[in-house]
C-alpha cells in the first residue's frame, strides 16, 4: 500500500467535482419539497439531462449550450411531473417512480448513437493565476465554472427561503397550502416554479456528469446519484447549507475509495464501490433515529395533493 500517492490538496480538489452533481441535484429537490412537492423523479431528471447536454454539446462544440440543453430537457420532463401530479392530482410517489424509469428508457433512446463519441473539453477558471497557490489555489480557483454556480445556488436558496417574501410563500405553501391559498397565494403557480427549477438544477447536474466528469454517453451513467440526492434532503433537515455539507460528505467517501483503490489498500474493490452507497444509508439511518429533532422539521404539507376548492 502506498499511502503517499494520495495528494490531500488533490483529493480535496477532486471531492468538489464529485460532489457537483449531487449537490445541483439536492439543492433543487430542497426547493421543490419545501413547497410541498415529493418528486421521486431526480434519477431520471439527472439521465435525461446528461444525454441532452451531451448531444447537444456533440452537435454544436459548445458545452455552454450543453449545459443549457441539459437544463431545458430536465425542465419540461419535470414539468410533466408537474402537471400530472398538482392538476391531474396523481400519486406523487408513484409518478416520481415512473418518471425516473421513463427518464432512464428515453435517455438510453436518445444515446444510442452516441456511445462512442466524446465532447469538447469543458475550460476550467483559473483566475488569473491565483491557482498556483499553494494548497488553496488548486482548491479554491481552478474549478469548473459550474462547480461555483453549485456553491453560489446553495447560498441563493439559503437567502432566498430565509429573507425574501416569495421564499416565505414558498415555506408558507410547503407548511400549510390551504392556509395560504385562503391568503391568496398561488398554490399551484408556486409549486409549477419549484418543480422546474428543481428539475433545472437536476438537467444541470446530469450535464455536468457527462460534460465534466465522464465526458462521453454511457446508458445509466448518473448510477443512483438522483437517488443519493433525496437522501441528502432528508439527510440535511430541509437546509441549504446541510445539502452542500451531505453533498460533499458522499463525494469525498466516493473520491477517498476510487484514491484507496489505486494505492492498492487491502479491501476488495467491490466494498470499495460499495462503500459511499452504505456510509449514506447509514448515516441517514442514524439521522431519522432522532426523530425529535429531524423528523419534525419536514415540510407539514409534504406529499399531499392541493385541491383549491373556491
Amino acid at each position: 500500500m502506498d499511502f503517499g500517492s494520495i495528494n490531500p490538496v488533490l483529493l480535496i480538489a477532486s471531492l468538489m467535482v464529485a460532489s457537483t452533481p449531487i449537490l445541483l441535484a439536492a439543492i433543487g429537490e430542497l426547493v421543490v419539497e419545501r413547497s410541498g412537492v415529493l418528486n421521486l423523479g431526480v434519477e431520471g431528471m439527472m439521465i435525461v439531462g446528461a444525454v441532452s447536454g451531451f448531444i447537444v454539446t456533440v452537435e454544436t462544440q459548445s458545452p455552454a449550450l450543453g449545459f443549457v440543453a441539459g437544463a431545458l430537457g430536465a425542465t419540461l420532463l419535470s414539468l410533466v411531473f408537474g402537471v400530472l401530479t398538482l392538476v391531474f392530482l396523481s400519486n406523487q410517489v408513484a409518478t416520481g417512480l415512473g418518471l425516473t424509469l421513463f427518464g432512464l428508457g428515453i435517455s438510453a433512446l436518445m444515446g444510442q448513437e452516441y456511445a462512442q463519441l466524446r465532447t469538447p473539453t469543458s475550460p476550467r477558471w483559473e483566475f488569473f493565476g491565483l491557482n498556483e497557490l499553494p494548497v488553496i489555489g488548486p482548491i479554491l480557483f481552478n474549478q469548473h465554472p459550474v462547480v461555483y454556480l453549485s456553491l453560489l445556488l446553495v447560498v441563493g436558496v439559503w437567502w432566498f427561503l430565509k429573507t425574501t417574501r416569495s421564499g416565505m410563500i414558498l415555506r408558507a405553501v410547503g407548511e400549510n397550502h390551504d392556509a395560504a391559498h385562503s391568503l391568496g397565494y398561488s398554490v399551484l403557480g408556486t409549486r409549477f416554479a419549484a418543480i422546474a427549477f428543481g428539475g433545472a438544477c437536476a438537467g444541470l447536474g446530469g450535464a455536468f456528469l457527462s460534460l465534466v466528469i465522464v465526458p462521453q454517453w454511457t446508458d445509466g451513467m448518473t448510477a443512483g446519484r438522483g437517488w443519493i440526492a433525496l437522501a441528502i434532503v432528508v439527510f440535511a433537515s430541509w437546509r441549504a447549507w446541510r445539502v452542500l455539507l451531505g453533498a460533499y460528505l458522499f463525494g469525498g467517501i466516493s473520491v477517498l475509495q476510487l484514491n484507496l483503490q489505486a494505492a492498492g489498500f487491502a479491501i476488495p474493490v467491490e466494498l470499495l464501490s460499495m462503500s459511499p452507497y452504505l456510509i449514506t444509508i447509514l448515516v441517514l439511518v442514524i439521522i431519522s433515529s432522532g426523530r425529535g429533532r429531524t423528523g419534525g422539521q419536514a415540510p407539514a404539507s409534504l406529499g399531499r395533493s392541493f385541491h383549491a376548492s373556491g
